[in-house]
C-alpha cells in the first residue's frame, strides 16, 4: 500500500469490492472502526477513502446508519445534449411512465423569472410531471412554457411534449443554457418522489431556445440521486 496515499488506495480496493459485488447495492459497508482494522489505519484515513467513494458515486451516507452502496446501473442522461424524457427512454430502454399531475395556465414564479431573465408577472403554462422508472416516481418535472395561452392535453404530456411541439407546431427547438445542482428536497419531492432515506436531489434546470433565439420554456427536472449519472463529453484544450 502506498504510504504516502494510503487513503486513495484504501478507495481502490474498496471499490472494487463494490464492483464485484462483495458489497452488494442496497447494503451497508463495515463500519469506520472495522474498515479502520481491516487495512490498519487511523479512522481519519478511512474517512478520507469514504469521502471519495461518495463522490465518486459508490456510496450515501445515511444518518445513523453509515455508508450504504449505490445501485452504479444508472441511466445516462446527457447533460450537454437537448434530449427529450420519451428519447432517452427510448436509448435507455427504460420502463418508464409519466403521470401528470398540473396542468394549467398561471403566472411564472418570480424565482423562475428572475433565472430566466424574464419580467415578473408574466404568464406561462406550467406543467408538473412524476416519470416512474421499473414503477418507483424517480424524477420530478416542471415545465414553464412561456408562449403558451392555451392548455396542452394531458395525453400528450404523458407521451412527448417535445414531439407535439415539433411535429404539430412546427417549434424548431434548438438549444438550452443548463444549471445543475444538488439541493434539499422539497415538500413536493417528499409528496411524489418515492425516497430512500434521500436528504437531497439532483436539479437540472434549463432555459431553453427556439431556432431564431426566441426563450420558449424553463424546465427544472429534479431527480432522485441513485438512479442517474450524468455524463458530458470534455477535451483538454
Amino acid at each position: 500500500m502506498n504510504k504516502k496515499n494510503k487513503f486513495f488506495d484504501i478507495y481502490l480496493e474498496l471499490e472494487h469490492d463494490i464492483t464485484s459485488g462483495v458489497y452488494p447495492a442496497g447494503t451497508l459497508l463495515p463500519s469506520e472502526n472495522v474498515l479502520a482494522k481491516r487495512f490498519s489505519v487511523s479512522r481519519e484515513t478511512i474517512r478520507k477513502a469514504l469521502v471519495l467513494l461518495l463522490e465518486n458515486g459508490c456510496i450515501q451516507k445515511l444518518q445513523g446508519k453509515g455508508s450504504i452502496v449505490i445501485d452504479r446501473e444508472r441511466y445516462s442522461f446527457p447533460v450537454s445534449g437537448l434530449t427529450s424524457f420519451k428519447e432517452l427512454q427510448k436509448s435507455e430502454h427504460m420502463n418508464a411512465t409519466t403521470k401528470v399531475i398540473r396542468n394549467e395556465q398561471t403566472i411564472l414564479p418570480n424565482r423562475i423569472a428572475d433565472f430566466a431573465g424574464l419580467p415578473h408577472g408574466s404568464s406561462c403554462l406550467a406543467i408538473l410531471r412524476v416519470r416512474y422508472l421499473e414503477g418507483e416516481a424517480t424524477i420530478l418535472d416542471y415545465d414553464y412554457l412561456l408562449d403558451k395561452t392555451e392548455p396542452i392535453a394531458n395525453e400528450v404530456l404523458e407521451d412527448s411534449l417535445y414531439q407535439y411541439l415539433e411535429n404539430e407546431k412546427n417549434y424548431e427547438i434548438s438549444y438550452a443554457q443548463k444549471e445543475i445542482t444538488v439541493e434539499p428536497l422539497n415538500a413536493e419531492d417528499k409528496k411524489y418522489l418515492a425516497l430512500h432515506g434521500d436528504t437531497h436531489v439532483v436539479v437540472v434546470k434549463s432555459t431553453v431556445f427556439l431556432k431564431d433565439t426566441t426563450l420558449f420554456q424553463y424546465t427544472e427536472s429534479r431527480h432522485r440521486l441513485d438512479k442517474f449519472r450524468f455524463i458530458d463529453f470534455a477535451r483538454r484544450r
